[in-house]
Formats: structure tokens, C-alpha cells, sequence
């Protein structure tokens, strides 16, 4: 329905068109207005267009207003100050998309708009060195989300995690186990051998007594030469083993992991350094030490292999190689997003940490010289979450030693609620996530206000079933529906309406929050008119005397359960048919 009326609205702006201006009706936003005394909708596309078009606004809004009165469910029209276009449509409008939304259950959202594009989504990408803790858990919600949000516009997603397995963490890792694995076998270890660098959760002991108990003594009190290679290679698999798993506990499974340490054995780095020597974009010199920094990641008094990246947008030009011969984190990067593009990626998105700020610049320049300016990177950043005990801050874990891990917040709250909770703000916002509150069960809680909704809707088709036997959809698809007229329900429908066109601008944003808020929105509205039902009986959802207004009201519920099924998809939430 609201495509139909852009496409009006396409046809009104026609006249002024020219060959410098081109519109697609999906540009075209149709919105509903805050305060509703202004009508059912608004567009502002007079205003937008009116410069490009070269002609006044007024006279644009006209054409489209003109336009707008031939469409059969528009009922009033008006222009507001300067182009803003607001109108009102007939209630049988709202009615007649509700045979849709049954007919396509959660396939209502889909918008085919970029017809099957593969894009390279990479999320998580933790170093493989220590358990997940509860910032990799919200990047892997958030991740997990948005793929699912990009598939309902069309895109085609790989989920990837990139593995940092290249450089000394891996060694100190496998040092620290090796420690640990003398312990076990009986060697007498204090804190003091463990380095700065080397790790000592209880997962470290973990590892060591499976790989004593796997391999015995094999080899204890071997010279390093003989045992790290192994070490880091069966430290390495166990942990990355445990980070699937864990992210397994969240709903989160990946289409690809790729290795940090195999690019450099296909010598990319090499290869990207290379590709960018052509372009001009490598020159040797020393950077400027950062302000106000001692000590700078990929920073040294002294010449070193430079990429130009400010010639793309960035800051200041980036280490590639240093004084010594070797390799950079950033040459990693480079090897890394050149074998994205040889896989046909021109398309790729990436979800870091806050911490990450410094790298969004030179990553967007990396990509934009490799592939000479065809491929595109977004980053998003997200912030971390605070854990809280009935307001009391809660820090530590006992199996990571230094943090909070995932694994622990899903054992304690589940699957569903750590989910919700990780994409409930924007994430720009820090998240104060309170153990106690998260499984209230009160209208308080938000996912419990959304799951009860789910149920009491359930609950009144149960009802019905019991009475009347199992609910025939065909028969509520073409049921006389022009008793929705109220408005909470005109109200509840409406909110069903603009389901599509949210899904659809909270992809392009990236922005996975507006779901959850969105579905609180409907939510309330249901348990509004659920509510209204109490007072006015005429407003109940089953009554026995008129089967056909029953039926009327069950296609509203169904429409509304098919929106909540597919929110509930989005977000990787198993809904509640029956609230325990």
C-alpha cells in the first residue's frame, strides 16, 4: 500500500523531471507524522527534490497533491509550510494489507531491493587467546542481527570472523598453557613465571589438563623448540573450538572464518604492498609522533614502509612495514580486505569495538586503494556493556579472571534475554545491563511486555480453536474486515502497515535497535486495544453471536502475530506462545 502511493506521488514529480535528475519511488519517503492532528501520513518530497528540479517547492507540492487525489484511498490532502504534504486515507486502506501479511507471515518485510548482492559482513573477529566476554557478546548480537536485516533487503550475507592468529599472542598463549600443563603433571609452577603478556584465567588450566591428560608427558621438560609449535597450534583449535561453541549459545554460527596466519602464507601482504607501489601510494619516511602519545601502535622514530592513506580520506599515512623488516597489525588489515575483494566483494561492513575508532579511516582508505575505488567499507562501532546486580556494579569473572564472560551471561539470563538486551539501545550508547531487571516479569520489562503480547494473542486463538476447531487462514484473509474501524485498531494497523517500510530503513541505517522499539510500539498498541476490549465489549476479540466480526478481529490478531513472528526472527528470539 505505501508503495502504491509513492508510486503516485513518482507520477506527480514526472512532469518536472530531466535527464540531470533521477528518482526511484523507494527514495520517496512516505512517514507518519509525530503528532497525528497533521493526518495518517506525510511526505517531504517537494522540499527535496524542488532545488534539483528547478522549480519553487509550492508548485512541486501541487503537482504531487494533484496526483495524490486520483489514488482511491486518499481522503484529505494538504500543503504545510514550505512542501511538507500531509493526507489522511480511508480505513479501508489499513484494512486491506491485513490478507497480505497473513498470506506472507514473516516474508511481509522482505524488500528485494538489491537483488541477491553478496556483501562480506564481519563481526565479532575476538582473538583467539581467552574465552568471549560480554563486548564480544553484543558485537555478536549485533552482527547477528543486522545479517538478518540485510537478507530482508535483498543482500546475500557471509558472516565472517577474521582470526588474529598471527604475531606473539599466540605464543604467549601457548607458553602460558605449556606452564600450566608442567603443573598438572605435577611441576611446581608459581605466578611469578607467568609474564605480563601471558594469560592466566582458569580456562589456561583447563586447556592443560586436557592436553595432559590427551598426551601425558610427552612433553615435559622439553626444550621450547620441541613443544611451542604444537602448543600453539592445539591451544589455538581448543579456543577457537570454545568461541564457536560459545557463540552457539547465542544463536550465532558463522559462514566463514579466516585466517590471519594463511593470508601471510599466500604472501598478500606482500601482494596488497605491491598493488599499492603501482598506484604511487608507498613511499618511505617517518611518521610524526602522535600528540600527546609516548608510545604509538605502528609508531617509531625512524623510516619506515608507508601507505598514503591520507590521499584517501585518512588523517595521517599509515606503517606498513617497519624499520626491522617486519609487518605491521595494519599490513595484516591490508592482506586481509585485498583477498575480501578477490573473493568479489565490493560490499563489506565490519563491527568494532569503541576502541577501535582510530583504524574506521585507514581500513575505508585500505579498501578504496586495493580495489581503486569499486569496493566500499562500513564500519560500525559499537560501545560496551556494564553489568549491573540490582544496581551494584558485578565485574569480575571467576573462569576469565578479568572480565565477565559470555558464556556465564547466557548460563545465567538465556539465549533470548542476553540477546534482547544487546540490541536494545543504539549502539553508539554504553548498555547498563542488570542481571535482576532483565528477567523481571513485569510490563516494565520490555521483552516481557513484547513475549506477552505474543502470548495473549496466542492465548485468544487457543480459545477460539477449542470451540470452533482449528482456524482456517484462507477463511480470515477474505473475511469482511470493514469492522476495524475503532481507532486503536486503526491504530494497531497502521503500526502493521510501516512493519516493512522499518525493517527496510533500519538495514540501510544499520541501526538494529529500531526493532525491538518498534515492536514495544506494537506491542502497546495491542495491549491497548486488548485493554479496550474489557470496557467495550463490542471491541472483543471472540464473540459467539457474530462469527463475522470474530473473524474480523482474529485477521487482526493473526496480521499482528505474523509482524511479531518476524521481529522475533530478526532479533534470534524464540517467541512465547504461554508466558510461564
Amino acid at each position: 500500500m505505501i508503495q502504491s502511493i509513492r508510486e503516485c506521488i513518482l507520477g506527480g514529480i514526472k512532469p518536472f523531471l530531466n535527464n540531470n535528475v533521477k528518482i526511484n519511488s523507494e527514495e520517496i519517503l512516505v512517514d507518519q507524522p509525530k503528532d497525528k492532528v497533521f493526518g495518517d501520513l506525510y511526505t517531504n518530497v517537494a522540499m527535496v527534490y524542488a532545488k534539483r528540479l528547478g522549480v519553487a517547492s509550492k508548485i512541486l507540492a501541487e503537482a504531487i497533491c494533484e496526483a495524490l487525489r486520483k489514488h482511491k484511498d486518499v481522503t484529505e490532502i494538504s500543503i504545510a509550510g514550505a512542501g511538507f504534504i500531509n493526507f489522511r486515507l480511508c480505513s479501508v486502506a489499513w484494512q486491506k494489507v491485513i490478507p497480505e501479511i497473513i498470506a506472507k507471515k514473516t516474508q511481509y518485510s522482505y524488500t528485494n531491493i538489491f537483488d541477491n548482492t553478496s556483501i562480506n559482513l564481519e563481526f565479532v573477529s575476538a582473538n583467539p587467546t581467552g574465552p568471549l566476554h560480554t563486548g564480544h557478546a553484543r558485537n555478536a548480537v549485533f552482527g547477528s542481527v543486522v545479517a538478518n536485516l540485510l537478507e530482508r533487503i535483498g543482500y546475500k550475507v557471509t558472516k565472517e570472523f577474521y582470526i588474529n592468529d598471527q604475531g606473539n599472542q599466540i605464543k604467549f598463549l601457548a607458553k602460558s598453557v605449556y606452564l600450566r600443563y608442567c603443573e598438572v603433571l605435577g611441576k611446581s609452577i608459581s605466578e611469578n613465571d607467568f609474564k605480563s603478556d601471558m594469560y592466566c584465567g582458569e580456562y589456561i588450566k583447563d586447556l592443560a589438563k586436557e592436553l595432559a591428560k590427551e598426551h601425558g608427558n610427552e612433553f615435559l621438560d622439553k626444550e621450547e623448540s620441541e613443544w611451542i609449535d604444537f602448543f600453539c597450534k592445539y591451544s589455538l583449535n581448543k579456543m577457537l573450538d570454545n568461541i564457536k561453541k560459545d557463540l552457539a549459545l547465542l544463536g550465532v554460527v558463522m559462514d566463514k572464518y579466516s585466517s590471519e596466519a594463511e593470508l601471510c602464507k599466500r604472501n598478500l601482504v606482500s601482494e596488497a604492498l605491491e598493488i599499492l607501489r603501482k598506484h604511487g601510494d608507498i613511499y618511505e619516511g617517518v611518521l610524526p609522533r602522535p600528540k600527546g602519545i609516548a608510545d604509538a601502535d605502528d609508531w617509531e622514530e625512524r623510516p619506515q614502509t608507508l601507505f598514503k592513506s591520507t590521499k584517501y580520506g585518512d588523517d595521517v599515512d599509515r606503517a606498513i612495514r617497519k624499520s626491522d623488516g617486519t609487518w605491521t597489525y595494519f599490513a595484516g588489515d591490508l592482506a586481509y580486505h585485498l583477498d575480501k575483494i578477490r573473493r568479489g566483494y565490493t560490499k563489506m561492513i565490519a563491527i568494532l569495538g569503541a576502541d577501535h575508532n582510530g583504524y574506521v579511516k585507514r581500513l575505508k582508505s585500505a579498501v578504496s586503494a586495493l580495489s581503486d575505488g569499486k569496493a566500499s567499507l562500513e564500519v560500525r562501532l559499537y560501545q560496551l556493556v556494564n553489568f549491573l546486580e540490582n544496581g551494584k556494579p558485578v565485574r569480575m569473572s571467576k573462569r576469565a579472571g578479568t572480565f565477565i564472560t559470555l558464556k556465564e551471561v547466557v548460563e545465567r539470563v538465556g539465549k533470548d534475554v542476553t540477546r534482547y538486551m544487546m540490541i536494545s539501545r543504539h549502539h553508539d550508547v554504553m548498555i547498563d545491563f542488570d542481571f535482576i531487571k532483565a528477567v523481571e516479569q513485569s510490563m516494565d520489562n520490555p521483552l516481557f511486555y513484547i513475549q506477552y503480547a505474543y502470548a495473549r494473542i496466542c492465548s485468544v486463538f487457543r480459545h477460539f480453536e477449542a470451540e470452533n476447531g482449528k482456524i482456517n487462514e484462507a477463511e480470515l484473509m477474505n473475511c469482511e474486515k470493514s469492522i476495524l474501524t475503532d481507532e486503536a485498531e486503526i491504530a494497531l494497523m497502521k503500526a502493521l502497515v510501516f512493519w516493512k517500510e522499518q525493517v527496510k530503513s533500519t538495514a540501510l541505517a544499520i541501526e538494529p535497535h529500531r526493532i525491538p522499539v518498534y515492536m514495544q510500539e506494537i506491542a502497546g498498541l495491542f495491549h491497548s486495544l486488548w485493554n479496550k476490549g474489557k470496557t467495550r465489549t463490542t471491541l472483543r476479540f471472540i464473540d459467539s453471536s457474530n462469527m463475522s466480526d470474530t473473524m474480523a478481529r482474529l485477521s487482526l490478531l493473526m496480521a499482528t502475530r505474523n509482524v511479531l513472528d518476524d521481529g522475533f526472527a530478526i532479533m534470534g528470539i524464540t517467541p512465547m506462545t504461554e508466558m510461564r
